[in-house]
């Protein structure tokens, strides 16, 4: 195996978590910029604290966004009541960096990863599979299906020793009168048992500190690109360190990543690989890549002829996967794959990739 072990453990939040409402703006804002600019150039951080909530970085549109009502827009659907101070701080792309990325160069150096496997059906480790559906679950518990006591706040923990899953922990926010006993027994029988199955023998963690009342900025700081981990592969396989949120896709941190999850699946899809990761890095200003690798659950390399077939200069990624569509705070929960209907996870025939041509249909978001 790619990540060397068969015990691991990987997290995932739900879309209430600090960190990730922080991404979900960013992301809004990228995609209000889109909608009316495709060729905006997004580079947005956002930081909320304790009833605090500030939108930085640098953006050239021709677009005319309200960031602030994105925001709390946005804050108010993921289902928090309380009052936000926002502070917007925004300026424009810097020159010296534009005069490269004008010419089709990548937006910024770094080293970037994408990685797939055939075990499980949506091509990821099935701990990290797991993981993102039970934080999905809770959401779903609290927006569908009538577990009035949740509140839009938790996380999810799976530990897979020796390829099954030993341990479960689930931490949510929840109403300060409900007992722990209520949400143990709720979240077990209605979301971790429809999950796996059979629970005997399985350690199961739920709200180990007791009490979760506090959440959201209340209880704890956000920011844009803290869940790089939760974002990829779990920690599973390297990563470039560079945050996906907030960016359009001249930032080959997030690009150069989608078409690296891109070669990665399709190399597992077409039976050259039984687990793939493939690792691409560049120069800011440049459009070709400094390196390009593919390899195999052996260590083998298997670009062969891929590299002619899968171009990674950064426009023509951006032309492959039509990444210049609002398409983005679909990703900035849950994981940015394993999802249906993202350009980066669509598989094209063999014939079409021979020809180098490559359809994609609008996204629904």
């Amino acid at each position: 195996m790619l990540y060397k072990t068969n015990t691991y453990t990987v997290e995932s939040v739900t879309s209430g978590h600090p960190d990730k409402v922080c991404d979900q703006i960013s992301d809004a804002i990228l995609d209000a910029c889109l909608e009316q600019d495709p060729y905006s150039r997004v580079a947005v951080e956002t930081f909320g604290s304790h009833g605090l909530l500030v939108i930085g970085g640098e953006v050239t549109t021709r677009a005319k966004v309200n960031y602030e009502q994105i925001a709390r827009d946005l804050y108010r659907d993921l289902g928090y009541t309380d009052y936000l101070k926002v502070i917007v701080h925004v300026a424009e792309q810097s020159s010296d960096i534009a005069q490269g990325v004008d010419t089709g160069g990548a937006g910024d150096q770094g080293i970037m990863y994408g990685y797939a496997t055939d075990e499980t059906p949506e091509y990821l480790p099935k701990g990290v599979v797991l993981v993102h559906n039970l934080t999905r679950g809770l959401e779903f518990l609290r927006r569908k299906s009538g577990v009035s006591w949740l509140r839009p706040d938790g996380k999810a923990q799976v530990t897979v020793f020796n390829d099954e899953v030993a341990t479960i922990l689930v931490s949510c926010q929840h109403a300060p009168d409900v007992s722990q006993e209520e949400i143990r027994e709720t979240l077990i029988n209605r979301l971790i048992q429809p999950l796996v199955g059979s629970i005997s023998g399985l350690s199961i963690l739920v709200n180990p500190t007791g009490s979760f009342v506090r959440g959201g900025f209340e209880a704890d700081a956000g920011l844009t690109g803290r869940k790089i981990i939760v974002d990829t592969y779990g920690g599973l396989v390297p990563h470039g360190g560079g945050a996906f949120s907030g960016k359009d896709s001249t930032k080959v941190d997030r690009s150069a990543a989608y078409m690296a999850r891109f070669v990665a699946k399709h190399m597992v899809a077409s039976g050259l690989a039984k687990e793939c990761l493939v690792s691409v890095a560049y120069a800011i200003g440049r459009a070709e890549p400094v390196m390009v690798e593919a390899i195999n659950e052996r260590g083998e390399s298997i670009l062969g002829k891929s590299d002619e077939i899968f171009d990674f200069r950064p426009q023509q990624i951006i032309e492959r996967l039509g990444l210049r569509r609002p398409i983005f705070r679909k990703t900035a929960s849950y994981g940015h794959f394993g999802k249906s209907g993202l350009p980066w996870e669509e598989l094209i025939s063999a014939s079409a990739a021979a020809e180098k041509t490559f359809i994609v249909e609008d996204v629904a978001v």
